[in-house]
């Protein structure tokens, strides 16, 4: 056990994140997940002569989005730069980037998790680029597949400045990103499909110390691989500088199978990419109206939502938490509220029951047949004794699922749960059955109360609509007392 308290962890992120546009960011070619290998790819993204790249619109949208969002400085002129290396899966032998103008300055990410202190992340910079392809080593093979479906694919690189103290800030910074980026509808943010992948580069040194030599880990396909990567790493690194070893800068691959990391390549002198303008794309501008146009396109950002929810609603943290996850669902929810005020139980609804039936389902709230206003009335009459708790979960919930355009009152008479409303029409049913059980009666007034239950539902079976449990329960308790008397 590697003992950390005289030691200091200093932790940086880069954070790629793919648009979910149609197309990629220079051309018309298809942007989509999973398809057969190099069917995406057409000249432009080849790069072939007289091909000309074109940025897309909306591109540069979704990135202002995210900035926006993350309360960061826009850069109203943009230029791409060409930034060149080469790797087999860049087809261009060049990359499309940003290198001194990136769409985004500043900025932060507002850590905020139930039990723990809050925290902010401060950001160098947000910039756009293309993706690369994908080299596909055969395992006992002399070569490599390469599929360029996904080069051009646009990027977001969100670069943190290097404020992250442990493993733990880091995995919450990721899932803050990452809900925020599914939050504004800009990418899926899956990790384990490549949606959102995360370079981490570590450093320690001991307390007051001047910043140690860093290293960079790549290859993690997840927040919790993330966060081992960069224990190991930490461990790794005081282990080698107490026995006097020092650290080399490099590049190391993380590998989850054994939880180690390995050297790739190191980094003591600063790659020279030769960045230069990009000839073929114009410098963009960026207007007052397109801007405000992006702007007011946002949705209530997470954390309005849950300060919404918890200030007006009366909702706790944990319900807050996860119904600002999406803001669909909080719309969902809102609405709802509109017209039913016991706000806690529409939480536990969309939390419980809906949740689990959109999961197995595999939809999401956007395709849920049943609207706000039809369960607002199907909570609304749970409240008003109208039908229980278990009717409306257990058989109500399932008949709108099937038929979701009928109204409730008609689903209650199809059902048989309209409530008896006269008790002078109950009272008789309930001496009927203490008259017929005589012997249970006494058992219940020697003790054992809970008999009543199988009093209620005796009485149940032989009621001809709904019964109000609550109210069915006193009457019976009332006249159990009378009948000892």
């Amino acid at each position: 056990m590697v003992d950390r308290t005289e030691w200091e962890t200093v932790i940086g992120l880069e954070v790629h994140v793919q648009l979910n546009t149609e197309s990629k960011i220079f051309s018309g070619d298809r942007n989509s997940f999973g398809n057969r290998p190099n069917t995406d790819v057409g000249a432009i993204t080849l790069a072939h002569p007289g091909t000309l790249p074109l940025v897309s619109k909306e591109v540069v949208a979704m990135a202002m989005k995210l900035g926006i969002a993350l309360d960061c400085q826009i850069n109203r002129n943009l230029i791409f730069d060409r930034k060149n290396y080469f790797y087999p899966d860049s087809p261009k032998g060049y990359q499309i980037t940003q290198d001194t103008t990136p769409i985004c300055l500043g900025g932060s990410i507002q850590v905020i998790k139930e039990g723990l202190a809050s925290f902010s992340v401060e950001l160098t910079k947000i910039h756009l680029e293309e993706d690369a392809g994908k080299s596909i080593h055969v395992q006992g093979k002399k070569y490599t597949n390469v599929d360029l479906n996904r080069a051009g694919v646009p990027l977001v690189e969100i670069v943190t400045e290097p404020l992250i103290v442990s493993s733990e800030q880091a995995g919450l910074c990721l899932i803050t990103l990452r809900r925020l980026v599914r939050y504004l509808e800009i990418s899926d943010g899956n990790m384990e499909q490549g949606s959102l992948r995360c370079d981490a580069n570590v450093s320690v040194r001991r307390s007051g110390q001047p910043l140690g030599s860093k290293v960079e880990v790549k290859n993690m396909n997840s927040i919790r691989n993330v966060r081992k990567a960069i224990d190991y790493e930490i461990d790794r690194q005081i282990n080698s500088l107490t026995k006097g070893i020092p650290i080399i800068s490099e590049t190391r691959m993380y590998h989850p199978e054994t939880n180690t990391t390995s050297g790739m390549r190191t980094k003591e002198a600063l790659n020279d990419y030769r960045y230069f303008p990009e000839p073929d794309i114009s410098p963009i501008f960026i207007s007052d109206q397109w801007y405000d146009q992006v702007k007011a396109s946002l949705p209530m950002l997470p954390q309005e939502v849950r300060n919404l929810l918890i200030t007006k609603y009366g909702l706790p943290s944990y319900d807050s938490e996860l119904l600002s996850e999406d803001h669909h669902q909080a719309a969902y929810f809102f609405k709802t509220a509109e017209l039913c005020k016991n706000y806690k139980a529409i939480s536990n609804w969309m939390m419980g029951i809906i949740k689990s039936f959109l999961k197995e389902s595999g939809i999401e709230i956007t395709q849920f047949v049943i609207t706000p206003a039809q369960l607002a009335s199907l909570l609304q009459a749970v409240d008003d004794k109208l039908l229980s708790h278990s009717d409306a979960t257990q058989r109500v919930f399932k008949y709108m699922l099937e038929d979701s355009g009928i109204a409730l009152t008609e689903i209650l008479v199809n059902l048989g749960l309209t409530q008896q409303g006269e008790e002078q029409d109950v009272q008789p049913l309930i001496d009927a059955v203490l008259n017929e059980h005589a012997i249970k009666v006494k058992e219940y007034h020697n003790g054992k109360k809970g008999i009543a239950g199988m009093f209620m539902g005796l009485v149940k079976k032989r009621a001809t609509g709904g019964l109000d449990p609550v109210r069915l329960e006193q009457m019976i308790i009332e006249s159990l007392k009378k009948n000892k008397q």
